[in-house]
């Protein structure tokens, strides 16, 4: 199936920072909120304001029957294996549908790699801190002093904001922000703060979309998923136009995961975030741009025998 976003494509990048934003607020305010949480003090997992229970230790002692043994089993599927089942199943069914749309548009540690990524191209005048790459922009920066105090900010800020959100997971945040007013820690919440902040400095500086391409097991499901399906959402060159292709390589610089979108083939670090159609848009006009988001093979289908191969106008 052809699809064609309703929304401007050059508001794409917009619409993906306010989504990737409203989704880090999710993510902090679940726990606050008591939406989602397990606290260790009570041995308790937290769900919508409820203690969620399996009743197991009550069913045990009240019924010893063959028909309260059966009550106790069905029980336990529904309160803990079928959860679980569904929780596990989330990714896999994402990729099968929308390919790695999560990675591109929601996952917090995407957006924090994107925002090292930019931090660096302003600073080194390139992505990796390793070296400059052949898709990497030219990008010139007259304020390096600025951003690279924006850089220490960061570094210094998001890590610590990121530990005492996760740590709010497994301990009461009441408790967290009580102990970060009187600057008098227990040992839990003081390893859970400096480990997650440890882990997100070391992954944002040293690792970043390696991490998405080869580590993160919610990124491989959704890779394998998105991949073998014949369904799910991803992005297209439109074959029957390629001869409008200008060669100015602005599709393949405005991708920070190093597909090459103009091979036209299925890509599992492809993350659907839609940077190349901005750059096309850019290079061709608005609404002109040879790529598009498309559920499945259908609208290439008919092109297959000049898929993949890229043809410029100039050559």
């Amino acid at each position: 199936m052809y699809y064609k976003s309703s929304m401007k494509t050059a508001t794409l990048t917009t619409y993906r920072r306010i989504t990737q934003v409203l989704f880090i607020l999710f993510i902090f305010l679940m726990p606050v909120l008591n939406i989602f949480r397990y606290d260790t003090t009570t041995h308790e997992l937290i769900l919508f304001g409820n203690v969620w229970g399996l009743g197991l230790r009550e069913g045990f002692s009240s019924d010893h029957s063959m028909a309260g043994s059966l009550h106790i089993l069905v029980q336990f599927f529904l309160k803990a294996i079928l959860p679980w089942l569904f929780i596990l199943a989330i990714f896999p069914l994402l990729g099968y549908f929308t390919g790695r749309f999560f990675c591109g548009w929601l996952c917090p540690e995407g957006a924090l790699f994107e925002l090292s990524d930019f931090l660096t191209l302003k600073l080194l005048n390139r992505r990796s801190p390793y070296g400059r790459r052949p898709n990497d922009p030219e990008v010139t920066c007259t304020n390096k002093i600025g951003y690279g105090l924006i850089a220490l900010a960061c570094a210094t800020v998001i890590p610590v904001l990121g530990g005492v959100a996760l740590t709010g997971y497994f301990v009461a945040s009441k408790t967290i922000w009580h102990q970060i007013s009187t600057w008098s820690f227990t040992f839990g919440v003081k390893a859970g703060i400096i480990g997650v902040s440890i882990y997100m400095l070391i992954t944002s500086i040293f690792v970043r979309h390696v991490l998405c391409r080869f580590v993160c097991a919610a990124g491989l499901m959704q890779m394998l998923l998105g991949w073998i399906s014949p369904v799910s959402l991803r992005l297209r060159m439109d074959a029957a136009r390629i001869s409008a292709c200008t060669d100015c390589k602005g599709c393949d610089k405005a991708c920070f995961m190093n597909v090459t979108p103009r091979k036209n083939k299925r890509d599992i670090s492809c993350v659907n975030c839609g940077a190349c159609i901005e750059a096309c848009n850019r290079e061709l006009g608005e609404g002109k741009g040879l790529f598009h988001f498309e559920f499945g093979d259908g609208y290439a289908s008919p092109h297959k025998k000049t898929a993949g191969i890229f043809q410029p106008k100039n050559t």
